[in-house]
């Protein structure tokens, strides 16, 4: 079972004293990809002239752009809330950056009153992701959001 608490715990001590969000981010993704197990991506999309731009990240390639309102990230955005895919071949409008993806988690992440970007979480499990997960990474994002 992962313990969520702990690497909240991690998150705080890397945003310590950290006066560049990017460095953050790389840390934070390193240390999610490292501790959730069945994982193929974790990281961030951040917003940048109206869309989603590719930030740190652990695992394969991935799209360098998404629109709003497109695939799970983008329509996460939209609608201002996290989505929870159990099988993302039935989200209509799935982005496949890797087709090995079969569930996926997806954060929404704000600053001053915005969505500056996206926590995306990616697994080749399907139904991978539970509640306890989404909560669990909620606790990340609230360190992350200050």
């Amino acid at each position: 079972m992962v313990d969520y608490n702990l690497l909240a715990e991690q998150a705080k001590e890397f945003a310590k004293g950290c006066d560049w969000d990017i460095t953050l981010y790389a840390n934070i993704s390193a240390l999610l990809y490292d501790a959730l197990p069945d994982l193929n991506w974790a990281g961030f999309y951040l917003m940048r002239d109206g869309e989603l731009a590719l930030g740190p990240f652990q695992g394969k390639t991935a799209c360098m752009k998404i629109k709003v309102g497109k695939g799970v990230c983008g329509t996460a955005v939209q609608e201002d809330r996290t989505i929870r895919v159990d099988d993302v071949h039935q989200f209509k409008g799935h982005i496949a950056c890797d087709s090995a993806s079969a569930s996926e988690i997806v954060l929404p992440i704000h600053k001053d009153g915005k969505i500056i970007g996206v926590l995306d979480i990616d697994s080749p499990i399907k139904s991978r992701f539970t509640r306890a997960d989404e909560e669990g990474l909620l606790k990340i994002v609230n360190v992350i959001e200050g």
